[in-house]
């Protein structure tokens, strides 16, 4: 899936979380709250209840009032990354897109976990399918095996099943699909509905539209029968030649366009990632605008 090299360098990156988790377990990110870490934030004057370990003595000393030190707690953040394993995924020739969303979310989970984030996997077809990990490399382990016991699933409806979703804590969202489903094809509003809805849930939501790139890039040309993936009894004959492939990719990038006008007007960001571009390239050039510097 990855090799040493590519781990090396995604040990370097952070996923920029903008909300940090309330969960009681410490990470490497700080928290606006106030813990007990070893990083020193401010004094504020005692209050009852406060812990009385807590009081600066020698501020007590010289002022004779009563103070305490305040700290930093630092928290782990929670990212979610949701898979679609519907079987339009399983298309591509020399790579499928469920082949190059699989590396993304080794490359993304690998990320969090190296900086001791929360990692839940949902699969889009069924979230009560989902692997949380915590715990750097040894989660990590474990998650890819979990992703590669994955099959494909059936078709998914994406709002839905995120909806299903339970407590969340606040933290960053990842979607990736192609998301060739009539949902959004016949709903132009129904992706600004899904992003708000996570927003509601305090996250910071990214989109990854995973592409073939044979779905990009029309090479072919003949009369063809298509098959529906997700219903074999579906077939279409076509004739592709040159102006019903500039038909088709202007419908796309209609398609596309209008993706990323829904997530640019609600403030999640939008990248379209093509099986036929360097992995290397999609996640150290193409998704950097996604990672802390």
């Amino acid at each position: 899936m990855l090799d040493a090299r590519y781990f090396a360098r995604l040990a370097r990156l952070k996923l920029a979380v903008d909300k940090k988790s309330n969960a009681s377990l410490l990470g490497s990110r700080k928290s606006v709250r106030k813990g007990s870490s070893a990083e020193f934030s401010d004094f504020r004057e005692y209050m009852p209840g406060d812990d009385i370990r807590a009081i600066d003595w020698n501020a007590y000393a010289r002022l004779d009032r009563l103070y305490i030190k305040e700290y930093m707690e630092e928290k782990e953040s929670s990212v979610s990354l949701f898979i679609d394993l519907s079987k339009s995924m399983d298309y591509g020739e020399e790579k499928t897109k469920l082949a190059l969303q699989e590396e993304i979310t080794a490359a993304l989970a690998y990320i969090a976990l190296m900086n001791m984030d929360h990692v839940a996997v949902y699969d889009l077809g069924d979230t009560r399918r989902r692997h949380i990990a915590s715990g750097g490399k040894a989660g990590f382990s474990e998650l890819t095996e979990w992703l590669d016991r994955l099959d494909n699933g059936e078709n998914v409806d994406i709002f839905h099943s995120v909806s299903t979703v339970g407590r969340m804590q606040p933290g960053l969202s990842v979607i990736m699909s192609d998301f060739l489903s009539e949902e959004f094809v016949e709903d132009p509003d129904r992706l600004t509905q899904l992003i708000r809805y996570l927003q509601y849930r305090k996250q910071k939501v990214v989109l990854l539209h995973i592409l073939a790139k044979e779905e990009i890039e029309i090479e072919h040309s003949g009369t063809f029968f298509l098959i529906d993936s997700e219903d074999k009894d579906n077939r279409l004959r076509v004739t592709m030649e040159s102006a019903s492939i500039r038909s088709y990719q202007d419908a796309l990038n209609e398609f596309t366009d209008g993706l990323k006008r829904s997530a640019k007007k609600c403030g999640a960001s939008y990248h379209l990632c093509s099986t036929g571009v360097g992995f290397d390239k999609i996640i150290f050039d193409e998704l950097k605008d996604i990672y802390e510097f």
